[in-house]
């Protein structure tokens, strides 16, 4: 049975509450956990949203319904006995071209992972990535799955501008941009996929719980 890590909780505000459950690594179990609390708290009476995060959640209420101590009393008893089911996420499939003017950072990710960039491209492809959670940005996907031989430390300098559809790497998490915006995270290709439609029902293309796989459509020098 795997041990359940003790939550750090944090007031964000006169209506909202973080739990923190985030280790040294990111751990599916606690991202399991976290979708779980998530669901059992939106039936709180006064619980107008759940958030849930990369190994963490954020709960937003109404103070004048319910106090905060009673949310942190609720949420630390989910916490202790929720059991995590996996989420019935769907299978889906993204398109990319990899390096060249639109994957910039493919050749110097290779080089610091010792790689090829034949395999650095084999391993970020063959790989099944999680969504652990939708945020940061609409249409966001951090991702979880990422070959450890791929990780690599976000820019010291973000770019300006990296642009709607970059497939990137930050640390150990894979993931994509739903809009062009600020970015510290490495670009290795691009696809052509929409994550984020405000006039789609439901907005973001991936939820929590589904899974992603990259296809290759070409690699570019």
């Amino acid at each position: 049975m795997t041990e359940v890590v003790s939550p750090r909780l944090s007031t964000q505000g006169a209506g909202a509450i973080l739990l923190d459950a985030a280790g040294a690594v990111f751990s599916d179990d606690v991202q399991s956990r976290i979708w779980a609390v998530a669901a059992e708290m939106l039936a709180i009476k006064g619980v107008a949203e759940t958030v849930p995060g990369m190994n963490n959640l954020m709960i937003v209420f109404d103070p004048l319904l319910i106090p905060p101590a009673i949310i942190e009393h609720h949420l630390l008893d989910a916490w202790r006995t929720v059991v995590p089911d996996a989420i019935a996420g769907r299978d889906v499939e993204i398109p990319v071209v990899y390096g060249g003017a639109t994957g910039e950072d493919l050749a110097p990710l290779a080089a610091h992972a010792g790689l090829t960039v034949d395999e650095v491209v084999r391993r970020h492809s063959e790989a099944v990535y999680s969504v652990a959670a939708v945020g940061a940005m609409p249409g966001f996907v951090y991702l979880s799955g990422l070959d450890p031989a791929l990780a690599m430390p976000r820019r010291a300098v973000p770019r300006m501008k990296v642009k709607v559809g970059s497939v990137i790497i930050g640390g150990a998490q894979a993931g994509i941009m739903p809009c062009t915006a600020p970015s510290g995270w490495h670009i290795i290709g691009k696809t052509e996929v929409p994550l984020f439609d405000p006039l789609r029902d439901p907005p973001s293309a991936c939820r929590p719980g589904d899974r992603i796989r990259f296809r290759v459509i070409e690699v570019r020098a």
